[in-house]
């Protein structure tokens, strides 16, 4: 037998981010916020808290897995037979924080969706900054 994990591709993007965990620790779990970088949702920083984000394509069904306030958040992330698992990892640097994002579970058979993600993220993260920047 294979390890199907093993046979699996991931989306690894970091950036140093010059403002306070706080801050972006926010903008990760508070649903109005969330939805002005990312989509609609329903989402509770809790773990096992079952949500969903919405936007104009479809919608993803996720589950939150991990929460480590102003250091980490999981959570699953399901949508057209695409299973894997978003992790954020917030670390205190010189400049403020260096944000890591990994979403991880990208099947061989799911080119489509890993280029896809790798374009979205890039573009959602260029947003999360810009909400962080106007957080008071």
């Amino acid at each position: 037998m294979t390890d199907a994990a093993a046979d699996t591709r991931s989306i690894v993007i970091e950036r140093e981010i010059p403002h306070a965990p706080e801050k972006i620790w926010r903008a990760l779990t508070e649903p109005h916020l969330i939805e002005e970088w990312l989509m609609k949702n329903d989402f509770a920083p809790v773990v096992d808290h079952k949500f969903n984000l919405r936007g104009d394509w479809g919608a993803v069904d996720c589950q939150v897995k991990e929460v480590e306030p102003m250091k980490t958040l999981s959570y699953t992330w399901a949508a057209y037979g695409l299973e894997s698992i978003v992790t954020w990892t917030l670390t205190p640097s010189a400049k403020g924080v260096k944000l890591r994002m990994e979403q991880k579970g990208f099947r061989p058979d799911q080119e489509q969706f890993y280029q896809g993600a790798q374009a979205g993220w890039q573009g959602f993260l260029a947003k999360l900054e810009q909400v962080v920047a106007r957080i008071d």
